[in-house]
């Protein structure tokens, strides 16, 4: 049950990113921050999954993931600025009225997006196989 989880949420991940792509190209940035950043944060649930654990605010997934897969050296501490870069965007582009999301800072976003989902990847690649 753990691992389908896991695969489920990656693959809910990898759709995302295909969606902060197609909102980039057509010019909806503050869209695209969110969907970036949303599946950065299923590729970190995804990981939880495997490990049986779960939160309900944003806060307790983020605060699980640095705690146990970056400061344990799991994840290269790089991952733990992308998380944080990621959410103060998206929050930035989904609650202020008058923040403007730029397309180099959207394109950035998707960038380390996919960066982050596919270091996630490899590694519930190596767990499940086990």
């Amino acid at each position: 049950m753990t691992e389908t989880l896991a695969r489920y949420r990656m693959e809910r991940a990898k759709e995302l990113i295909r969606d902060a792509e197609n909102l980039f190209e057509n010019g909806s940035y503050k869209s695209g921050n969110n969907r970036a950043y949303y599946a950065i944060f299923y590729s970190m649930r995804a990981v939880m999954a495997l490990d049986g654990v779960d939160y309900k605010k944003h806060s307790g997934v983020i605060q699980h993931f640095q705690r146990d897969y970056i400061k344990t050296g799991i994840f290269d501490k790089e991952y733990s600025q992308i998380i944080m870069s990621a959410n103060e965007i998206r929050n930035a582009s989904d609650y202020d009225d008058f923040f403007i999301a730029s397309r180099t800072e959207t394109e950035e976003q998707i960038l380390a997006a996919k960066k982050f989902c596919k270091a996630v990847e490899g590694y519930l690649t190596s767990r499940i196989e086990e």
